[in-house]
């Protein structure tokens, strides 16, 4: 059978080449057409100032399905000798665009690379050729890589919970930001989460804007028992878990107007509160409905227009009882943190004050 010839897509007035433009990157579902690799180019292009807007000037992870999305594949995670149809990519692969610019970050291992720093629509465009459907942002730009200029509370339904509980306590959160005197803007995550994002100051470090989600996510918990900040999930219950953690360096969450590897090519849809708080079905903003709404208008378009100070949120996480929670297990052991060990299995004879194993070096 021939070979589909290559596709072009014109994307901020770039034509870019985009290869077996005709491959199912989505299969049909009762909902939606089946979805091919030239429209999921297509729908990037489209969203143009909703998506430029998530990601301009951040260092952004690719999150990649070559083969499309089918029932049974997998995302790697990284183990050694891991088999998986996806993965993440960091490093901006070779053969890349001369227009695509990189930005240097470093990891909490130490280690460094180049990762893409999207400056144009272009460039998630030609990440689209790449197989990326869900691009990962940092919460920094590259003018200042070490001091985030967001604080993101991503709100986690736990098993026995789904997207409308989170849709409650997302209200909740906002009425607490307010009070606090920040302004925050809400998106589904694609799946059965909401994601509140704050503009902040780039005046912290990624400790302190951890350590102020850590406080804001124990306030919320004072103010409702369906949510909960424990790390381990033995603990968590049937809650939303406010996920501290993506305010780490080197954690992401898919950005505004990314696309989900999961059935009816589901979208990252910012919202207005008032629509948020009425919805109940998130898979309706997918590839073919969300760029009619985004014509209307993006409910995101204020969200640069003032960035804010989180001393009252480190205010609160000074205040509180409960000091240090639980990092990320890629990140180094932390001064304060409790022992990386489930509750289940922790002997407390094995551990020292400081959360250190009695008898490592």
């Amino acid at each position: 059978m021939p070979k589909t010839p290559a596709a072009e897509v014109v994307a901020g007035g770039r034509a870019v080449r985009v290869s077996s433009p005709d491959r199912v990157i989505y299969e049909a579902t009762g909902r939606t057409p089946e979805v091919t690799k030239l429209m999921v180019a297509e729908y990037f292009a489209s969203v143009d100032d909703g998506l430029m807007r998530a990601l301009r000037d951040r260092p952004t992870a690719m999150e990649r399905w070559p083969d499309g999305v089918r029932d049974g594949f997998t995302l790697a995670t990284g183990r050694p000798g891991e088999a998986a149809e996806a993965f993440y990519q960091k490093r901006v692969p070779r053969g890349a665009p001369d227009y695509l610019e990189t930005v240097g970050v470093t990891f909490p291992s130490g280690r460094t690379a180049d990762e893409m720093c999207p400056t144009e629509i272009a460039v998630p465009v030609w990440a689209s050729h790449m197989g990326t459907l869900t691009f990962h942002p940092w919460a920094v730009r590259r003018a200042d890589v070490d001091r985030p200029d967001e604080l993101r509370i991503d709100l986690d339904p736990q098993p026995g919970t789904g997207f409308t509980d989170a849709v409650r306590v997302a209200g909740v959160a906002k009425e607490l930001l307010e009070e606090l005197g920040l302004r925050g803007f809400a998106k589904t995550s694609g799946n059965r989460g909401v994601h509140v994002y704050v503009r902040i100051r780039p005046e912290w470090d990624f400790a302190d804007v951890r350590h102020a989600a850590i406080g804001f996510g124990r306030e919320l918990e004072l103010r409702d028992d369906q949510v909960t900040t424990a790390w381990w999930k033995e603990e968590r219950g049937e809650r939303i878990f406010v996920d501290y953690n993506q305010n780490c360096r080197d954690r992401t969450i898919a950005s505004a107007y990314s696309l989900r590897p999961l059935p009816g090519a589901p979208v990252s849809t910012p919202m207005t509160w008032d629509e948020l708080a009425t919805t109940t079905d998130p898979g309706v903003h997918h590839l073919f409905s969300v760029p009619e709404r985004l014509a209307d208008g993006d409910p995101w378009a204020g969200i640069d227009e003032e960035a804010y100070s989180i001393e009252p949120l480190l205010k609160l996480y000074d205040e509180q009882p409960g000091g240090e929670l639980n990092f990320p297990p890629d990140h180094p052991k932390m001064p304060g943190e409790p022992p990386r060990v489930q509750p289940s299995k922790k002997v407390d004879a094995h551990w020292d004050a400081e959360g250190n194993r009695v008898g490592e070096g």
